[in-house]
């Protein structure tokens, strides 16, 4: 092991003692069926799984890694740092489709941001129960609140103390709460690595089959009193344990006598001496009892027992004989270790369903075809998992008859692969990725059960995704995470040449020299779109060779070019990259074929909405004003921002009209986005202007606008506030329909909410009645009129931000004053800042300001 691994296994180390006491604790309070704490890792807004309680590490493995942008619960904690509570599966479909489709069980859900000051580490999230009541709390939600603040400040007190507290590594699985003690069958012991010596209980002794004081005394004396085979995997366990690492499972060891006994190693995190910690164990009879042996080893049926971490305590001969594996190869190891082919995407479902569901779960395993061939009285199976608090008791038995369906699961069935499948390595027709040959030729990274519902969350996503940067985000947070890839790229094409549309993980510049480039390149980006046929490379060799003179950006890794084709009409190619050679099965190359087309769908979609918007766009600036009417003793300046999602643009507009010997300051939104929002703003914008033109009062103006609103019936209505000023006195007759109250800011630097009577909305009521209001602006006074797009934040009242915008008003405008240089200009670039550095605006923003020059005659306004 390298010293940067030593490094990174004490850093993680550091946090793994508080990390489980909390989890372990926050189980135990609210009842839950299983418990979890994310950690920030070294990766920019990447969330990593550190501690996992109640489910076997394994059958979790979808949702190690969380991106904070995601939309799932543990994303949004972290990111907003508030508490989601999803009691039952009702309000977890609704809120988080998302992850509602990867775990479809009847559970609840808690999740409670760890936090110490301005500090996020993570999220403690505790599965449990569901709940009938929708806004019922779970049992113990106030305690696993505090056990979340009291970890943030253990955290906290490692983090001052030394690096940043981060989690970069797999899981720790810890062993949850027992509700019951096996007495008289569970020892404990405890090393110190820094004398050597060895403390053992009675227990422990009798277990290992010590006698009186005797031995164990030393580590040595603990590996002596096993068997000879396994003493060398006892030292090795203590010695891991030691420097922070110990093994996520149950070591299983013989005694001297043959008897099974599982140890199970702790790290203490006192250290003794640098790089080394104290050592605490159990050693643990894993079998139900003699008597319970003995009546289930007389069962007709096949009967096994998982602990909560997925390793088997017991099996009877006839599930030995049903599964193929000896009982010694059975017990005290993962069921997955010993029985591969039940390492399975959909049997992994099911177990994950016995283990968050109240009642038992039933299906059918069919045999790998090599097993099938020397028993083919039983080629088909049948499962039956009862779970509780501790243990899940799976019954096995030969299937009465085939059934296939959901519920048959063919571990090694052999699906011919998909006409687009690439060629295998040697160029002849692709090889079967889950034949014994196959194995041995192309190793295939953990299959999950990522594969079976990734299509699932990864289609409910993409429509959540408007422009074609959504669509490539969404691609990156949910399909290279399922696969461990680490780089994407996605072209898209352009008379007849792909340009890149998102790039992540590539060298800075590599791909730069293939942007533009044409249909007749020889080379995959292009081929898989040309063919229609996903180009796999287990190996940057094999991509080399297939390739010569193809630029790389590594020399180790591998990689997948999958056509983007929609419809028949072809729309891009992406490109998928790993770190590391690894084989693609004939499953993951259907489920990635399968994606594509998802992708390609969306991103045309995408392509046609970037169009319209271009289209929209242009059509609001051309009839927003290119200057504002000018007035002497007043000047005014306007902002319009557009919204960033999808086609939000085109309802908002402003403007400053000459009216008779004063001034009309006017703003206005259009309900709904787009081209027909822009449309109607244009003509909404034209009318108020030619009642403004003619000075009518502003009751009419509104009135008037609103009849026209209505006769038009574009199926839309409108918001306005229209204010006419008198520039020699400061005083404004103001008239509004359904709009935000304007803002004052005095030049004593008070600045308040002007109270001014409204009316409904235009377009709804055509004997509506628009109330005048009247204010005044002192010389030196800024007035400012916005809409609801500068003021109004998801899950914020928009009260709260009014009252934002008056406080920056009310400072910005102070700063200006006593700068005396800066203008009205400078005052809107500053109130518009924040929301123009926004990535994401959910709507557009308009903004009108008027300041009453103080003792002047003369000047331009408009800005």
């Amino acid at each position: 092991m390298t010293s940067e691994d030593e490094r990174a296994d004490a850093t993680a180390a550091r946090p793994a003692a508080p990390l489980a006491d909390a989890v372990t604790e926050a189980l135990g309070a609210a009842g839950g069926l299983a418990a979890g704490v994310y950690l920030r890792s070294t990766t920019a807004r990447l969330l990593r799984l550190a501690v996992l309680s109640g489910l076997p590490g394994p059958l979790f493995r979808p949702w190690w890694r969380m991106h904070v942008d995601r939309r799932f619960p543990v994303a949004d904690a972290y990111r907003l740092g508030v508490r989601v509570a999803l009691p039952n599966t009702t309000e977890t479909m609704r809120r988080y489709p998302q992850f509602a489709a990867g775990l479809p069980f009847p559970f609840g859900s808690l999740y409670v941001p760890v936090t110490a000051g301005q500090a996020t580490y993570g999220v403690l999230t505790v599965l449990h129960p569901a709940l009938p009541d929708a806004g019922e709390a779970p049992a113990g939600h106030d305690r696993v609140v505090r056990i979340a603040r009291e970890l943030g400040s253990a955290l906290a007190g490692l983090e001052s103390g030394g690096p940043a507290v981060v989690w970069d590594g797999e899981p720790l699985c810890v062993r949850p709460p027992v509700a019951r003690a096996f007495e008289g069958r569970v020892g404990r012991f405890a090393w110190d690595p820094a004398t050597g010596a060895l403390t053992a209980d009675d227990r422990c002794r009798l277990l290992l089959g010590c006698s009186g004081a005797g031995p164990p005394g030393t580590g040595g004396d603990l590996a002596d009193a096993v068997a000879a085979d396994d003493g060398h995997r006892v030292l090795a366990a203590l010695r891991e344990a030691a420097a922070g690492r110990p093994a996520a499972l149950p070591l299983p060891v013989r005694t001297r006598e043959g008897q099974l006994r599982l140890m199970e190693f702790w790290t203490s995190y006192a250290a003794p001496a640098p790089g080394t910690y104290r050592v605490s164990g159990t050693v643990r009879d894993p079998g139900p009892g003699a008597l319970g042996d003995a009546a289930a080893d007389l069962l007709p049926d096949g009967v096994f027992c998982l602990d909560r971490l997925g390793t088997v305590v017991y099996a009877n001969p006839r599930a030995a004989r049903l599964l193929g594996r000896p009982r010694p190869l059975l017990v005290g190891r993962s069921l997955w270790e010993c029985v591969p082919w039940l390492d399975h995407p959909a049997c992994e479902d099911q177990l994950r369903a016995a283990l968050l569901s109240p009642g038992p779960v039933h299906f059918h395993v069919r045999r790998p075809p090599a097993e099938e061939r020397t028993r083919p009285d039983d080629a088909l199976l049948a499962f039956s998992v009862h779970a509780g608090p501790e243990l899940l008791t799976c019954v096995v038995r030969p299937a009465d008859q085939p059934v296939r369906g959901p519920v048959d699961v063919r571990p090694e069935d052999t699906a011919d692969p998909p006409p687009s499948a690439a060629p295998g390595p040697s160029g002849g027709p692709p090889a079967d990725p889950l034949s014994p040959a196959a194995d041995e030729a192309a190793p295939v990274g953990p299959r999950t059960a990522a594969h079976v519902y990734r299509p699932i969350v990864l289609a409910i996503a993409l429509t959540e995704a408007v422009t074609a940067r959504q669509v490539s985000a969404v691609v990156m947070q949910e399909l290279l995470p399922a696969f461990g890839g680490d780089r994407l790229a996605i072209y898209l094409l352009q008379d007849r040449h792909l340009y890149l549309a998102w790039e992540s993980g590539f060298p800075k510049g590599f791909l730069t020299p293939f942007e533009g480039v044409g249909l007749d390149a020889r080379i995959p980006g292009v081929e898989t779109l040309t063919t229609g046929r996903p180009l796999f490379f287990d190996s940057m060799d094999e991509l080399a060779a297939r390739y010569p003179g193809l630029a790389l950006d590594a020399e180790v890794g591998s990689r997948a070019f999958l056509p983007l084709i929609a419809s028949g009409r072809p729309v891009g190619s992406c490109i998928l990259g790993f770190d590391r050679p690894r084989g693609f099965s004939g499953e993951e190359r259907t489920v990635l074929t399968a994606l594509a087309g998802l992708i390609a769908h969306a991103m045309e979609k995408a392509q046609r909405y970037d169009t319209e918007a271009a289209l929209a766009r242009g059509l609001q600036q051309a009839l927003l004003p290119r200057r504002l009417s000018a007035h002497p003793a007043v000047e005014t300046a306007g902002r319009y921002l557009p919204g960033t999602q999808g086609m939000e643009v085109g309802g908002d507009w402003y403007d400053v009209v000459s009216a008779g010997d004063g001034l009309a300051l006017v703003i206005g939104d259009v309900q709904g986005h787009g081209v027909q929002a822009a449309a109607t703003m244009g003509q909404l914008r034209s009318a108020v202007k030619a009642f403004a033109l003619g000075d009518r009062p502003p009751e009419e103006v509104m009135s008037g606008t609103n009849r026209l609103l209505i006769d038009l019936d574009p199926g839309q209505f409108a918001s306005c506030c229209y204010l006419r000023l008198d520039p020699a006195t400061g005083v404004a007759r103001a008239a509004r329909a359904g709009h935000p109250l304007p803002l004052l800011r005095h030049p004593d630097g008070r600045t308040e909410v002007c109270d001014l009577p409204g009316g409904v909305v235009l377009g709804v009521d055509d004997t509506a009645r628009y109330p005048v209001g009247e204010l005044r602006l002192e010389p030196g006074a800024i007035l400012a009129l916005y809409t609801d797009g500068l003021v109004e934040r998801p899950g914020v009242d928009i009260d709260e931000g009014v009252t934002a915008l008056r406080r920056a008003l009310a400072r910005v405008g102070a700063e200006a004053a006593r700068a005396a240089g800066p203008s009205l200009t400078s005052v809107a670039d500053r109130l518009t800042a924040t929301a123009r550095h926004t990535a994401d605006r959910p709507d557009d923003i308009a903004l009108l300001l008027a300041l009453r020059r103080p003792g002047r005659d003369g000047g331009a306004g408009g800005g």
